[in-house]
């Protein structure tokens, strides 16, 4: 056993010797080598605590999720702060000689992090209000229009939206904290689908009506409570248009499905009943004039030449 530390001794001791001074200080490969074991554990340890910290508030099921995420972020960036100062405080770093750099180089991190710093403050900010969390169904603007998305999670950055086709958005913090969010589930999950359907002129409105209940009743997904309901939305130029009002739960499955399903039913129903689904159409009407008479007589009398012939 003595020999062994007498040989780490004497290992240390040559690799302490290979180096050079600057000034005062002696840089040596042992001392580079002890800074990287020292940095490469205390962030394995960081890691761990953070990892340990995610285990622990998944289990505490008293606590909604956006508190379970807020206590976990808190916890980690707690960790995180312990291990850098224990690892100066191993490394025996004299943080008052680096008073005058150290703040240079904050007030430099301070402008160039402003950003990251703003978006970190907003996601607990958006975690402790309970306004985002993860599972809510919020829409996202694609830059073509307005899509809407599942939060998946909400990072140190961003905020992780999933939309039905699979894209995910990452959407820093600080832009849910200043814009307006259109957020589905925040007190409810409760979400109406309003689905356009049109009749012609003539047909039986309060047959159309029923039948239009019927099929949005026969939906899958679609909510007995609150119930579903047909307005007249306008009197069109060719048709007498509607809106189906449907009420549903679960608006990260999606609105399409619902749509297709209750057009299917109306479609279905409107047939076998005789409901007509109109189409756009323009009658022209042509009065007598003398140029009209004239046009007409010279038809007939070539019909009638052409006849003799």
């Amino acid at each position: 056993m003595n020999d062994l530390k007498h040989a780490v001794a004497d290992a240390i001791d040559l690799l302490d010797q290979i180096g050079f001074d600057v000034g005062k200080h002696h840089i040596s490969l042992w001392g580079a080598a002890w800074i990287i074991l020292v940095v490469l554990a205390m962030f394995v340890l960081a890691r761990l605590g953070s990892r340990l910290a995610k285990r622990i508030f998944a289990r505490l099921t008293r606590l909604d999720v956006a508190q379970r995420v807020l206590g976990e972020k808190l916890v980690s960036i707690a960790v995180w702060l312990l291990a850098v100062l224990v690892g100066i405080d191993i490394l025996g770093i004299d943080l008052t000689a680096l008073t005058v750099f150290s703040g240079a180089f904050g007030l430099a991190i301070g402008f160039g992090l402003q950003k990251t710093f703003g978006n970190l403050i907003a996601g607990i900010i958006l975690l402790m209000d309970g306004s985002i969390k993860p599972g809510d169904v919020i829409a996202v603007s694609d830059g073509k229009g307005s899509s809407f998305g599942q939060v998946k999670k909400i990072g140190i950055r961003a905020v992780s939206v999933t939309t039905r086709d699979k894209r995910e958005y990452l959407i820093p913090n600080e832009n849910l904290m200043t814009s307006q969010v259109e957020n589905w589930s925040y007190s409810s999950r409760e979400v109406a689908i309003q689905i356009p359907v049109s009749i012609a002129y003539g047909s039986d409105v309060a047959l159309a009506e029923s039948l239009m209940l019927q099929a949005a009743r026969a939906a899958s997904r679609v909510l007995d409570q609150p119930e579903p309901g047909v307005l007249l939305n306008a009197l069109g130029p060719s048709s007498l248009d509607f809106n189906v009002i449907v009420w549903i739960c679960d608006p990260e499955e999606g609105l399409g499905n619902v749509r297709s399903q209750v057009l299917k039913g109306v479609l279905a129903l409107f047939a076998e009943h005789g409901i007509e689904i109109p189409y756009p159409r323009q009658d022209i009407a042509l009065r007598g004039s003398d140029t009209l008479e004239r046009l007409i007589a010279a038809r007939d009398a070539a019909t009638g030449d052409a006849s003799d012939r």
